[in-house]
């Protein structure tokens, strides 16, 4: 097959020599090689300005990242064999590094595979094709990852925030095969969670703070703590199968409350876990007025900067979660602050801590500082692939 050319400006090119994925539409000569021309997940040749080969990506001439890089092998085209060729590189990974089958299995950029996320719930997958490219390789995909793992079903979740820039219609279904009747349930750090694949929020999981959560583990027995973006009961019900004394899970959605109990019934800790529906700045302030404190506090927000233009009120943000959450500490208490904002940098995350401490006159310290898990490796041109940032804070009075 001979595949169209794509030409790009002078010096264009030296992010991509240096490893980057991504061509914008801005470094494409438009004069030698018009957006226009393409089609929309047609798969391309791509060239320096001097016409030298550089490898081969995938379009999308409507979008301001217009290609994403394949591979740096001019003939190589992104079909089913190549897709279960890195799918294996990608298990790889993961079964070296943790024990049961549950995990992010492929993701995106740092897998070699742009716009592809698939999470593992033993033998269910969840798929998000989160660009055009993947979208039109949509059968491939799943004949690729039921040939490498036959799973029992694989679930769509394609309604991401991504697919709208993309222009990609959303929708959530089972493609291949069916769900348990059972349910579906991972295990993470060694505590049991059933997963809304097809209800929750983006994959029906987040397997990004597994190792966080394992370290908070050790602050947590007999201890009062307090999840908030508490979700289905990541942080909360691992913090009270480590021995909390009790622990209160604070989320705005009543449904993912209900998976919480269930989780915590899961785990024999329901006697443990209490909840709270509501907007968690306003529930910390009702905490606040109702005089009670807690031995470790968990703040997991859902992303406040989302684009650069947000970073200011974003930071504010956050700045108000964290001091808010201090005072509803113990004299001498863990704060667990996180961030998923990949436009706030960890020196500013530390700022804001150090800030908050302040503002309420205490003192703070860092004892351990986290990041994404093995599941999520970062790719070391492509800054977006590092995004959480986890610290574990002493606050006291002095």
């Amino acid at each position: 097959m001979t595949l169209a050319s794509l030409r790009l400006n002078k010096n264009a090119d030296r992010r991509i020599k240096a490893g980057h994925l991504w061509i914008y539409s801005n470094e494409v000569d438009t004069k030698i090689s018009p957006l226009k021309q393409y089609s929309v997940g047609q798969q391309v040749r791509v060239e320096a300005s001097n016409g030298k080969v550089l490898g081969t990506a995938y379009l999308n001439p409507n979008t301001l990242i217009c290609g994403r890089i394949i591979s740096q092998n001019p003939d190589q085209l992104l079909d089913k064999s190549l897709l279960v060729h890195r799918i294996k590189i990608a298990l790889g990974l993961r079964e070296r590094v943790f024990p049961t089958p549950h995990y992010r299995l492929v993701y995106g950029e740092s897998d070699q595979l742009p716009g592809l996320v698939v999470d593992r719930f033993g033998d269910v997958l969840s798929v998000q094709l989160n660009t055009a490219g993947m979208q039109a390789l949509e059968e491939d995909i799943l004949d690729a990852l039921e040939k490498v793992l036959k799973p029992q079903a694989i679930v769509l979740r394609n309604d991401g925030g991504m697919r709208k820039l993309e222009g990609l219609e959303e929708e959530t279904r089972v493609a291949r095969g069916e769900l348990p009747e059972e349910g579906v349930f991972l295990e993470e750090n060694g505590v049991k969670f059933h997963v809304p694949v097809l209800t929750g929020q983006k994959t029906g999981w987040f397997y990004d703070h597994r190792m966080n959560r394992a370290r908070m583990q050790q602050y947590c027995k007999g201890k009062k703590v307090l999840d908030l973006f508490s979700y289905v009961g990541g942080w909360g019900v691992q913090a009270a199968a480590a021995g909390a004394e009790s622990v209160l899970c604070v989320d705005a959605s009543a449904v993912a409350l209900d998976e919480v109990e269930k989780n915590a019934e899961l785990n024999g800790v329901a006697d443990k876990v209490g909840t709270m529906q509501g907007d968690a700045f306003e529930a910390l302030k009702q905490l606040v007025q109702e005089g009670e404190k807690f031995d470790v506090i968990v703040l997991d927000p859902p992303a406040f900067i989302k684009r650069r233009k947000d970073i200011k009120n974003g930071e504010q943000a956050y700045k108000r979660i964290n001091q808010l959450a201090m005072r509803l500490l113990e004299k001498d208490a863990i704060l667990i602050s996180a961030s998923c904002s990949m436009h706030l940098a960890y020196d500013r995350l530390i700022d804001i801590v150090r800030g908050s401490a302040r503002h309420i006159d205490r003192q703070a310290q860092i004892l351990e500082q986290g990041h994404q898990g093995a599941d999520h490796p970062v790719h070391p041109t492509i800054v977006e692939t590092a995004y959480l940032k986890s610290l574990i804070v002493r606050v006291y009075r002095d």
